[in-house]
């Protein structure tokens, strides 16, 4: 479907999704979040797409919230009731539940909840010129989009106080020395290599699998204890133990062919999935 501020092209299997507002770096808007939420819905219900590239339009990834509104940009309307969800934190949420593997292709500037809505990304690569900064403390502002909880468990409590604190932009090398992205490349080579990943876990593994393996591990990050993580792979390997896709993969192992694995998201998840439990906002 289309989106006003995002494109779309799906082609083997692999959704990329493009940032779509390169006048503005890509600067995220509430249009943006709805957009974003809902190509995760279709994306989720789409069982021939396989795996996403995100990645920006122009010179930009995302420059940060559009700033547009001046001063008053981040002031709740007057008259609302209740707190408002930050935007990039229902985006970051919804990215962290969803079902395919996610990589980032940062081609440029990634600021604010440009860099903070790649953490919930499974795999981040960053073009030669991308730039990144954590700059709330510099608007006046917090951490926002779930970072708080994200950015150290990617890159560790010193490395996020670091870059947190001094709101510093930085160079992708020094995001790559941090383990903010895993590879930095030439512009030309970041689209290429971010779909040989996606590639890879499109046409060589089974999707129920890819949803299992996701979200365990993404989920057993908050686990106090590796005998929440026993449980869950207990039920999992007992699920797909006695699967068809479990059966296709050894046989085509055996018999040293591609594997077919004929079991689909849409259908054949266990019933315990997900097993997460859903918290209401309040």
């Amino acid at each position: 479907m289309p989106y006003e501020t995002l494109l779309t092209e799906l082609s083997d299997s692999i959704l990329t999704v493009t940032l779509n507002r390169p006048d503005r770096l890509n600067a995220f808007t509430e249009q943006m979040m709805r957009d974003l939420l809902a190509v995760c819905d279709e994306i989720d219900a789409a069982d021939d797409v396989r795996a996403v590239v995100v990645t920006g339009a122009g010179r930009g990834f995302c420059a940060g919230a559009d700033l547009g509104g001046g001063g008053e940009t981040f002031k709740t309307p007057e008259g609302r009731r209740g707190i408002p969800r930050d935007g990039g934190g229902q985006v970051a949420l919804r990215l962290y539940d969803l079902t395919k593997p996610v990589i980032a292709a940062i081609n440029g500037p990634a600021v604010g909840v440009g860099a903070t809505m790649t953490l919930p990304m499974d795999v981040r690569l960053a073009s030669e010129s991308a730039r990144f900064g954590f700059v709330f403390a510099r608007r006046g502002l917090v951490p926002e989009a779930c970072s708080s909880w994200f950015l150290p468990r990617v890159v560790g409590i010193n490395r996020a106080m670091e870059w947190v604190m001094s709101g510093r932009v930085f160079p992708a090398q020094d995001a790559l020395a941090g383990g903010l992205v895993s590879r930095v490349l030439p512009p030309e080579e970041l689209l290429p290599a971010a779909r040989e990943i996606a590639r890879e876990c499109a046409e060589n593994t089974s999707a129920i699998s890819m949803v299992l393996s996701r979200q365990l591990l993404w989920k057993m990050l908050g686990a106090d204890h590796p005998m929440e993580a026993h449980k869950l792979d207990s039920r999992a390997i007992d699920f797909m133990g006695a699967s068809d896709d479990v059966k296709e993969g050894v046989s085509s192992f055996l018999e040293k062919r591609p594997a077919s694995f004929p079991m689909r998201p849409s259908r054949d998840l266990p019933d315990f999935f997900p097993w997460w439990d859903e918290r209401e906002f309040s």
